[in-house]
């Protein structure tokens, strides 16, 4: 994923910092500790798309 693009990305819920994942190819919100999938490097920001993290996470 771009460095540029991930400076300037946000979590659409509270408006906080992402943490990118390379290995899962996922963005990382740890204090709604959603993650948001990205496919073919363009992230997709919906929270109908994103995914809770589990407690192991």
């Amino acid at each position: 994923m771009d460095k540029n693009l991930l400076e300037i990305l946000a979590c659409p819920i509270c408006k906080g910092e992402l943490l990118f994942d390379r290995k899962n190819q996922e963005l990382i919100c740890k204090f709604d500790r959603v993650v948001y999938p990205v496919i073919d490097e363009i992230p997709v920001m919906l929270e109908g798309r994103a995914r809770r993290l589990d407690d192991e996470e």
